[in-house]
């Protein structure tokens, strides 16, 4: 226990530093929310990385989808690393970086805004990402009390608020520059820690061969069959949980699409490419990341498919708390040294992704909401002394702004975490749904095709937010909230081009210049 106290301590310690390091980046707006678009390739690729996977991926997912379909969960991670980070990288990285510096957008909803020449967009697409960024941040905070409670014995309430503390402190003093140097930090341990752990996890069942013919023997449990609505079972073969494909291929498939496609539509993930330097950090930041992947998320759903041969899911004072807690079941007879590392391994995990979402909330109602900044030329901008003051103490106050927010953001997404009203990956379901269901298809073709019209991204807009709340309003009775999520995405790329073409234009001239930027 002192080992485990002694580490948690220097790992707080270190990011608090590295939160007061950085309170010189934070006097500006840009600053603040994008590190002052300077930041090199290795800390954008490992802020990326680690801004995706947290303990919801380590708990949640990989306890969850582990449990359903056995060793084949593994292509989830690898559908993450080519997907969702070397595809993301190889086709948004220099568009999105060229296009917003060139519409001097600062968040999705600006974007929005100022591509499709719409305050209307902005302001609905500032209060969608902060509503369905509150449950993404609500089941971070579950996955990772829940093992901090394994490796501590501390009640979950207060493992949660202390998370929330500790990220609220370093966030607010160094902004997105304190987040991406903590991220590098974080993710250096994450790699360490997961390849340890999947090495002694492994090892306990007597190595990967034994390990693999324990899960050829598993069959569905009373738990499974009893909780099994969407016929995953339905036509199991013995040996399915150590098979290539598992038990359901298409299921599989719908997770791989929402977990991967989704991320190129979430807005603290695409805002990792506002703020990268140069070409050559983009070039640098797809190679780094998609290894990062590879290893991180691989890695977790690789050890989840084990999950079978330790507990049964566990219920809990009448209530189903069950695939959240396959992974410390996992982990809880690992020596104390190794639940040190699991425990700072989660941490890192989660304390990045916490950071980057609740930038990403305070940023978006702050700059798309409360200041909604009209796009002037040259010669309309301020000129002399009297108005650069006038500037910069406007851009102070909204720095201040946003990090009230940041703790009104920290304050809700924490009372539903300390009142949980599903499993961590339906949270996450209904938040990835929603938000990639209504920016994807409009972000990623407004990058690329002018024809691209104002009512189109409406429209998604309607479709994703109307069947993520629809189905979850009739108890997910349509689809699970997994597979809700992926028809979201998808659905959009088929609206987006329907609408477009039987609704008004914009002109040419605005189009014209929002395409500019790549002629240089």
């Amino acid at each position: 226990m002192f080992v485990k106290i002694l580490l948690t301590i220097l790992f707080f310690g270190i990011m608090i530093g590295v939160g007061i390091y950085s309170r010189k980046s934070t006097k500006s707006v840009d600053g603040f929310v994008l590190g002052g678009r300077s930041v090199g390739g290795w800390l954008t690729a490992f802020a990326y990385g680690t801004s995706y996977f947290s303990a919801v991926v380590f708990v949640g997912y990989a306890g969850q989808f582990g449990w359903k379909y056995g060793i084949a969960s593994t292509w989830i991670g690898v559908g993450n690393a080519l997907i969702g980070s070397l595809f993301a990288w190889l086709i948004l990285a220099r568009r999105t970086r060229l296009m917003t510096q060139h519409l001097q957008s600062r968040t999705m909803p600006d974007f929005f805004g100022t591509r499709y020449h719409s305050q209307g967009l902005r302001v609905t697409a500032s209060v969608i990402a902060f509503v369905f960024l509150i449950p993404y941040t609500a089941g971070v905070y579950m996955g990772i009390s829940k093992l901090f409670e394994m490796g501590f014995g501390i009640p979950y309430e207060y493992c949660a608020l202390i998370m929330a503390v500790l990220t609220a402190v370093y966030v607010i003093l160094g902004g997105y520059k304190a987040t991406a140097i903590n991220d590098f930090i974080q993710g250096i341990i994450m790699l360490f820690g997961i390849v340890t752990v999947i090495a002694v996890v492994i090892n306990s069942q007597g190595g990967l061969t034994a390990a693999v013919a324990k899960m050829a023997e598993a069959v569905p449990t009373e738990f499974d069959l009893a909780s099994d609505r969407a016929g995953l079972f339905a036509n199991f073969q013995p040996g399915d949980f150590a098979s290539c494909w598992g038990p359901n291929v298409m299921s599989l498939v719908g997770v791989i699409v929402l977990t991967s496609l989704g991320t190129w539509g979430l807005p603290q993930m695409v805002g990792k490419f506002y703020s990268i330097s140069d070409e050559g950090a983009i070039r640098r930041g797809t190679v780094i990341s998609t290894i990062f992947a590879l290893v991180v998320a691989g890695g977790c759903y690789f050890l989840g498919g084990f999950g079978r041969l330790f507990d049964e899911p566990a219920i809990v004072g009448g209530k189903k708390y069950a695939y959240d807690s396959i992974v410390p079941s996992m982990l809880e007879h690992l020596p104390d040294a190794l639940i040190a590392l699991v425990v700072l391994l989660v941490l890192s995990a989660s304390m990045s992704t916490l950071a980057s979402l609740v930038l990403t909330s305070s940023s978006t109602m702050t700059l798309d909401l409360i200041y909604r900044d009209k796009r002037v030329s040259e010669e309309e901008a301020p000129q002399g002394e009297i108005d650069d003051q006038v500037a910069e103490k406007k851009e102070r106050r909204k720095v201040v702004i946003m990090r009230v927010l940041i703790v009104f953001f920290i304050v809700i997404s924490l009372m539903i975490a300390l009142n949980p009203p599903q499993f961590i990956a339906q949270l996450m379901g209904i938040s990835w749904g929603a938000l990639a269901g209504a920016f994807l298809a409009p972000f990623l073709l407004g990058l690329y095709w002018k024809g691209v019209t104002t009512a189109s991204v409406w429209a998604c807009f309607v479709w994703g937010v109307g069947l993520t709340v629809l189905n979850m309003m009739m108890g997910n009775a349509l689809l699970n909230p997994i597979d809700c999520g992926a028809v979201a995405m998808l659905g959009g790329f088929v609206i987006v081009p329907l609408v477009s073409l039987f609704t008004p234009k914009l002109s040419e001239r605005i189009v014209n210049n929002v395409f500019k930027c790549y002629e240089k």
